[in-house]
């Protein structure tokens, strides 16, 4: 079973960078889409962004133009850039493959997840 591994959170304060990656553990047939959700307190999970296998991003509109999602194939691994980060960017953020294994059955991974929090 393909598993991801989270990393790149902590502490950060207001306007400031941090950069998020996802491994996965091994490769799959296909990754048809990668994401990023995030959790806040006492709030529901939420869509960040995602990515096709394509290249193809999509994002929430509170994030737009500060965070940049991106994948590299070779590696089997997935970033997310943030910038400009703001309070309310604090959650436990998860990454998400969609995809198909060598069994060629569909597959749905989470990972553990990793904390942001921004504060001064």
């Amino acid at each position: 079973q393909v598993q991801l591994v989270e990393s790149g959170g902590g502490l950060v304060q207001p306007g400031g960078s941090l950069r998020l990656s996802c491994a996965a553990s091994r490769r799959v047939f296909r990754i048809d889409t990668m994401g990023w959700y995030r959790q806040a307190p006492r709030k529901e999970r939420e869509l960040v962004a995602t990515i096709t296998s394509g290249g193809s991003a999509d994002y929430a509109d509170s994030v737009k133009s500060r965070f940049t999602i991106s994948r590299d194939n070779v590696k089997n691994t997935m970033y997310l850039e943030m910038n400009a980060m703001k309070p309310e960017d604090t959650a436990v953020y998860y990454c998400n493959l969609v995809g198909v294994d060598f069994g060629y059955r569909s597959l749905e991974v989470w990972g553990q997840g990793t904390l942001v929090t921004v504060s001064s």
